[in-house]
């Protein structure tokens, strides 16, 4: 991104938690913001009121734009509209997501696709939007919020939230190496089990199906019913999931070509920052025997 141009950023599922706080995180920091968000006219009209009177208050270039993740044709006049309002966008946040809390065997495959849906496909959309101008000005920055449950502890009755933020994690990986030659950087934000300052376990999906969850009750209802408060145990009273956008800033704010590939703002600890650095390690020494060096970014290798 030229130093002397404003940044533009496109943060999607905006309306709260992570994708609320980054955008204002950003917005503080000086660029143009476009917050995602989806039915602002209806359901999350709230949201967008509470948006703009932030921009206000804080003087801050801080906008929100329809944008609802399912749709190729809502991604679409999304990129549209910022590229119609400002002429170029730098930067994309692909934070759009969406929990689900249960026995695995009780959702259906139906739910498992629509989890799929959000946090996986969601993000193919935005890209096919959004890569063309990207590639096209010879800059630009992919920023993916995963989880550390994709490596981490991952506890059980997560299960498809889980496989489903894997596979945004593999997608991005791909990624990386794909677009780098076009000058566009990519970075993965990893959080750990935030239980509070989001709304991830409070407007998580139940299963579909109640009697198969119900079997579970006898040997797991206990945890079932605990879980939250269990994952709430081992988060330090000082974790503030301001911290992740906080994260999202500082990579904004680094050179192109010096971003790593991931940054983990992880408080319970689980395990996933060693075993991803494995991991990237491993990914890292395969791209180099191949010959495919020029295709890693900073954080690939220790």
């Amino acid at each position: 991104m030229p130093s002397d141009t404003p940044t533009t950023v496109l943060v999607t599922g905006a309306s709260s938690g992570f994708g609320a706080l980054t955008a204002r995180a950003l917005a503080r920091a000086g660029h143009t913001v476009y917050a995602g968000i989806r039915q602002p006219a209806t359901r999350n009209a709230p949201a967008v009121a509470e948006l703009t009177r932030y921009a206000t208050d804080h003087d801050v270039d801080l906008r929100a734009v329809e944008l609802d993740v399912t749709s190729q044709d809502s991604a679409d006049a999304a990129i549209a509209r910022i590229l119609a309002d400002r002429n170029r966008l730098d930067v994309i946040v692909h934070n759009a997501g969406h929990m689900a809390t249960g026995p695995a065997e009780a959702f259906t495959p139906e739910q498992l696709a629509q989890l799929y849906d959000v946090n996986v496909l969601g993000t193919q959309r935005v890209n096919r939007a959004a890569l063309p101008h990207l590639r096209a000005q010879g800059d630009g920055l992919l920023v993916w919020i995963g989880s550390s449950s994709t490596r981490g502890g991952c506890p059980p009755f997560i299960g498809p939230y889980f496989a489903a933020k894997a596979a945004m994690d593999a997608l991005a990986v791909s990624y990386a190496a794909e677009v780098v030659r076009f000058g566009i950087d990519t970075a993965i934000v990893v959080p750990g089990a935030f239980t509070s300052g989001t709304n991830h376990f409070r407007h998580a999906g139940a299963p579909a199906d109640p009697d198969r969850a119900t079997a579970y009750d006898e040997r797991y209802g206990t945890l079932l019913a605990d879980l939250d408060q269990r994952l709430a145990a081992l988060i330090p009273p000082d974790a503030d999931a301001a911290h992740v956008a906080d994260a999202v800033v500082r990579l904004v704010a680094l050179p192109a070509g010096t971003r790593p590939l991931r940054t983990h703002i992880d408080p319970s600890r689980d395990g996933s920052e060693v075993v991803s650095a494995v991991a990237d390690r491993v990914r890292a020494e395969f791209f180099r025997r191949a010959g495919l060096d020029d295709l890693l970014t900073t954080g690939s290798s220790l």
